[in-house]
Protein backbone atom coordinates (compact mmCIF):
# COMPACT_ATOMS: atom_id res chain seq x y z
CA UNK A 1 0.00 0.00 0.00
CA UNK A 2 1.52 3.54 -0.55
CA UNK A 3 0.79 6.65 0.68
CA UNK A 4 -0.71 9.85 -0.69
CA UNK A 5 0.56 13.30 0.36
CA UNK A 6 -2.96 15.51 1.15
CA UNK A 7 -2.78 18.61 -1.26
CA UNK A 8 -3.00 20.75 1.74
CA UNK A 9 0.53 19.94 2.70
CA UNK A 10 1.93 19.28 -0.55
CA UNK A 11 2.81 22.94 -1.27
CA UNK A 12 4.20 23.20 2.02
CA UNK A 13 6.95 20.21 1.21
CA UNK A 14 10.71 20.70 -0.53
CA UNK A 15 11.89 17.92 -2.99
CA UNK A 16 11.18 14.61 -1.97
CA UNK A 17 9.95 11.32 -2.73
CA UNK A 18 8.31 8.39 -1.60
CA UNK A 19 10.30 5.08 -0.17
CA UNK A 20 9.74 2.10 -1.25
CA UNK A 21 10.17 -0.32 1.45
CA UNK A 22 12.60 -4.00 1.15
CA UNK A 23 9.81 -6.11 1.52
CA UNK A 24 6.87 -7.09 -0.71
CA UNK A 25 6.81 -6.56 -4.23
CA UNK A 26 7.63 -3.05 -4.12
CA UNK A 27 4.70 -1.96 -4.36
CA UNK A 28 4.78 -0.56 -0.35
CA UNK A 29 5.84 3.08 0.58
CA UNK A 30 5.64 3.69 4.06
CA UNK A 31 7.08 6.94 4.00
CA UNK A 32 7.71 10.03 2.22
CA UNK A 33 11.18 11.66 2.67
CA UNK A 34 12.70 15.17 1.29
CA UNK A 35 16.09 15.21 -0.14
CA UNK A 36 17.60 17.53 2.00
CA UNK A 37 17.77 18.64 5.45
CA UNK A 38 14.99 19.62 7.22
CA UNK A 39 14.12 22.40 9.09
CA UNK A 40 12.60 23.10 12.98
CA UNK A 41 9.72 25.60 11.31
CA UNK A 42 8.57 23.26 8.42
CA UNK A 43 8.70 20.32 10.75
CA UNK A 44 6.58 22.43 13.62
CA UNK A 45 4.32 23.85 10.66
CA UNK A 46 3.86 20.06 9.70
CA UNK A 47 3.36 18.78 13.31
CA UNK A 48 0.38 21.72 13.72
CA UNK A 49 -1.24 20.51 10.48
CA UNK A 50 -1.04 16.53 11.41
CA UNK A 51 -4.90 16.86 12.84
CA UNK A 52 -6.15 17.74 9.18
CA UNK A 53 -3.53 15.84 6.95
CA UNK A 54 -2.64 13.05 9.07
CA UNK A 55 0.56 13.08 8.32
CA UNK A 56 3.10 12.95 11.11
CA UNK A 57 6.20 14.60 10.71
CA UNK A 58 9.21 12.68 11.97
CA UNK A 59 12.99 13.67 11.81
CA UNK A 60 14.92 11.55 10.32
CA UNK A 61 18.79 10.87 11.00
CA UNK A 62 21.24 8.62 9.29
CA UNK A 63 23.17 5.52 10.08
CA UNK A 64 26.31 7.80 10.59
CA UNK A 65 27.42 11.72 9.81
CA UNK A 66 29.84 8.94 6.82
CA UNK A 67 26.77 7.39 6.04
CA UNK A 68 26.10 8.92 2.29
CA UNK A 69 22.93 6.30 1.69
CA UNK A 70 21.03 7.56 4.58
CA UNK A 71 20.32 4.71 5.92
CA UNK A 72 17.80 3.14 6.27
CA UNK A 73 15.50 5.84 5.13
CA UNK A 74 16.64 6.46 1.50
CA UNK A 75 17.84 3.03 1.18
CA UNK A 76 14.50 1.61 1.81
CA UNK A 77 15.48 -0.75 5.18
CA UNK A 78 11.98 -0.69 6.16
CA UNK A 79 9.60 -3.27 7.06
CA UNK A 80 5.94 -2.39 7.40
CA UNK A 81 4.75 -5.40 6.39
CA UNK A 82 5.96 -8.19 9.22
CA UNK A 83 4.60 -5.47 12.07
CA UNK A 84 1.67 -6.05 14.08
CA UNK A 85 -0.81 -3.23 15.56
CA UNK A 86 0.08 -2.15 18.58
CA UNK A 87 -3.41 -1.88 19.33
CA UNK A 88 -2.80 -5.63 20.58
CA UNK A 89 0.22 -5.32 22.95
CA UNK A 90 -0.38 -4.45 26.71
CA UNK A 91 2.30 -1.64 27.46
CA UNK A 92 2.71 -2.53 30.91
CA UNK A 93 2.50 -6.71 30.38
CA UNK A 94 5.50 -5.99 27.76
CA UNK A 95 7.71 -4.43 30.07
CA UNK A 96 6.81 -6.50 32.72
CA UNK A 97 8.26 -9.71 30.73
CA UNK A 98 11.34 -7.62 29.05
CA UNK A 99 12.28 -6.88 32.91
CA UNK A 100 11.77 -10.45 33.82
CA UNK A 101 14.09 -11.07 30.83
CA UNK A 102 16.76 -8.94 31.40
CA UNK A 103 17.04 -9.29 34.86
CA UNK A 104 17.05 -12.95 34.79
CA UNK A 105 20.45 -14.57 35.79
CA UNK A 106 22.35 -17.06 34.37
CA UNK A 107 24.88 -18.87 36.13
CA UNK A 108 26.47 -20.54 33.63
CA UNK A 109 26.72 -18.18 30.40
CA UNK A 110 26.17 -14.60 31.74
CA UNK A 111 29.23 -11.98 31.76
CA UNK A 112 28.20 -10.82 35.06
CA UNK A 113 27.94 -12.39 38.29
CA UNK A 114 24.57 -12.50 40.25
CA UNK A 115 25.42 -9.99 42.27
CA UNK A 116 26.78 -7.35 40.23
CA UNK A 117 23.64 -7.70 37.38
CA UNK A 118 20.96 -7.77 40.39
CA UNK A 119 23.10 -4.54 41.63
CA UNK A 120 22.35 -2.41 37.74
CA UNK A 121 18.74 -2.93 38.67
CA UNK A 122 18.48 -1.87 42.67
CA UNK A 123 16.98 -1.22 44.49
CA UNK A 124 14.39 -3.62 42.74
CA UNK A 125 16.76 -6.26 41.54
CA UNK A 126 14.53 -8.81 40.17
CA UNK A 127 11.46 -7.49 41.39
CA UNK A 128 9.18 -5.98 39.04
CA UNK A 129 7.83 -2.61 40.53
CA UNK A 130 5.40 -1.45 38.25
CA UNK A 131 5.06 1.31 36.15
CA UNK A 132 5.12 4.91 36.97
CA UNK A 133 2.54 7.29 37.61
CA UNK A 134 1.15 9.89 35.30
CA UNK A 135 2.26 13.22 36.86
CA UNK A 136 -0.59 15.66 38.18
CA UNK A 137 0.93 18.77 36.21
CA UNK A 138 -0.80 19.67 33.27
CA UNK A 139 1.60 20.78 30.18
CA UNK A 140 1.46 21.19 26.20
CA UNK A 141 3.13 18.54 25.03
CA UNK A 142 3.25 19.75 21.19
CA UNK A 143 5.11 23.31 22.37
CA UNK A 144 7.34 20.99 24.34
CA UNK A 145 8.16 18.83 21.10
CA UNK A 146 8.60 22.31 18.53
CA UNK A 147 11.14 22.90 21.40
CA UNK A 148 12.85 19.77 21.06
CA UNK A 149 12.77 19.52 17.26
CA UNK A 150 14.91 22.92 16.94
CA UNK A 151 17.35 21.26 19.83
CA UNK A 152 17.83 18.20 17.80
CA UNK A 153 18.65 19.84 14.31
CA UNK A 154 21.06 22.51 15.97
CA UNK A 155 22.97 18.76 16.93
CA UNK A 156 21.87 16.75 13.84
CA UNK A 157 21.83 19.77 11.17
CA UNK A 158 21.24 16.45 8.32
CA UNK A 159 18.65 15.55 9.39
CA UNK A 160 15.53 15.27 6.99
CA UNK A 161 12.18 15.54 6.55
CA UNK A 162 9.89 11.91 7.14
CA UNK A 163 6.16 12.32 6.51
CA UNK A 164 4.06 8.63 8.13
CA UNK A 165 0.59 8.19 7.10
CA UNK A 166 -0.16 7.78 11.22
CA UNK A 167 -2.07 8.73 13.83
CA UNK A 168 0.34 9.05 16.34
CA UNK A 169 3.94 9.43 16.41
CA UNK A 170 4.35 6.40 18.71
CA UNK A 171 2.10 4.49 16.00
CA UNK A 172 4.40 6.18 12.80
CA UNK A 173 7.06 4.05 14.02
CA UNK A 174 5.50 0.89 13.05
CA UNK A 175 3.66 1.80 9.81
CA UNK A 176 6.85 3.09 8.53
CA UNK A 177 8.62 -0.31 9.15
CA UNK A 178 11.33 1.09 11.18
CA UNK A 179 13.04 -1.82 13.06
CA UNK A 180 15.66 -0.09 15.01
CA UNK A 181 15.43 -2.43 18.35
CA UNK A 182 15.09 -5.76 15.84
CA UNK A 183 18.17 -7.36 18.18
CA UNK A 184 16.20 -7.38 21.24
CA UNK A 185 12.45 -7.77 19.42
CA UNK A 186 11.55 -7.37 15.48
CA UNK A 187 7.76 -6.34 16.25
CA UNK A 188 8.19 -2.63 16.24
CA UNK A 189 4.44 -2.63 17.17
CA UNK A 190 5.05 -3.65 20.43
CA UNK A 191 7.11 -0.51 21.00
CA UNK A 192 5.12 1.61 19.55
CA UNK A 193 2.38 0.69 22.32
CA UNK A 194 4.60 1.24 24.75
CA UNK A 195 5.30 5.12 23.24
CA UNK A 196 1.83 5.57 22.87
CA UNK A 197 1.18 5.04 26.90
CA UNK A 198 4.19 7.54 27.73
CA UNK A 199 2.08 9.60 25.02
CA UNK A 200 -0.73 10.04 27.12
CA UNK A 201 1.43 9.54 30.51
CA UNK A 202 3.62 11.83 29.74
CA UNK A 203 3.11 14.21 27.49
CA UNK A 204 5.47 12.15 25.32
CA UNK A 205 5.80 12.97 21.61
CA UNK A 206 7.68 11.08 18.99
CA UNK A 207 10.04 14.04 17.48
CA UNK A 208 13.15 11.83 15.69
CA UNK A 209 14.56 8.50 14.95
CA UNK A 210 17.66 7.30 13.52
CA UNK A 211 19.10 3.87 12.53
CA UNK A 212 18.67 2.38 15.95
CA UNK A 213 17.93 5.40 18.20
CA UNK A 214 14.41 7.06 19.13
CA UNK A 215 14.33 10.41 20.83
CA UNK A 216 11.08 11.94 22.20
CA UNK A 217 9.82 15.05 23.81
CA UNK A 218 8.56 14.83 27.07
CA UNK A 219 6.12 17.71 28.23
CA UNK A 220 5.05 16.15 32.18
CA UNK A 221 8.75 14.20 33.33
CA UNK A 222 8.97 13.07 36.45
CA UNK A 223 10.28 15.53 39.08
CA UNK A 224 11.03 13.42 42.31
CA UNK A 225 13.79 11.14 43.22
CA UNK A 226 10.95 8.44 43.54
CA UNK A 227 9.01 8.98 40.30
CA UNK A 228 12.33 9.01 38.34
CA UNK A 229 13.33 5.40 39.69
CA UNK A 230 9.92 3.97 38.58
CA UNK A 231 10.27 5.77 35.49
CA UNK A 232 13.99 3.93 34.92
CA UNK A 233 12.73 0.65 35.35
CA UNK A 234 10.25 1.05 32.47
CA UNK A 235 13.29 2.73 30.22
CA UNK A 236 15.83 -0.72 31.52
CA UNK A 237 13.00 -2.33 30.34
CA UNK A 238 11.98 -0.88 27.03
CA UNK A 239 15.70 -0.10 25.90
CA UNK A 240 18.09 -2.20 28.65
CA UNK A 241 21.86 -1.15 26.39
CA UNK A 242 20.47 2.46 28.01
CA UNK A 243 21.51 1.43 31.30
CA UNK A 244 23.91 -1.31 30.31
CA UNK A 245 25.92 0.49 28.19
CA UNK A 246 25.66 3.92 29.83
CA UNK A 247 24.92 4.59 33.09
CA UNK A 248 25.37 1.62 34.18
CA UNK A 249 23.25 1.53 37.25
CA UNK A 250 19.26 2.32 37.36
CA UNK A 251 20.00 4.57 40.28
CA UNK A 252 22.56 7.09 38.17
CA UNK A 253 20.17 6.61 35.00
CA UNK A 254 17.26 8.14 37.49
CA UNK A 255 19.11 10.76 38.45
CA UNK A 256 19.60 11.61 35.10
CA UNK A 257 15.66 11.43 34.21
CA UNK A 258 14.28 13.94 36.97
CA UNK A 259 13.25 16.67 34.84
CA UNK A 260 14.37 15.79 31.76
CA UNK A 261 12.05 16.72 29.22
CA UNK A 262 13.82 14.60 26.57
CA UNK A 263 14.01 10.75 26.43
CA UNK A 264 17.09 9.18 24.19
CA UNK A 265 16.82 5.81 23.36
CA UNK A 266 19.97 3.32 21.61
CA UNK A 267 19.73 -0.07 21.11
CA UNK A 268 23.03 -2.08 19.95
Amino acid sequence: MSQELPLNIESLLPSGRMITSDEGDGDVQPLWLSDQSATAGLWETLHAEHARSGMWPLLLDALSPRDEEFRPWASGELFPERMSSPATHDPAGLLAEWWATYTAVDEDGDMLSADKRLAVTAPFGQRWPGTAPSPQSVANADAAAAVYAQTFLAAHPRSRLGLVAAATGAEALTVAGWDGPCNYDNDTAKFSAIVDDWERRFGARVVAVSFSTLHLSVAQPPTTDEAALLVAAEHFAFCPDNIWQGSGSLTAYAHQLTGARTWDFWWD
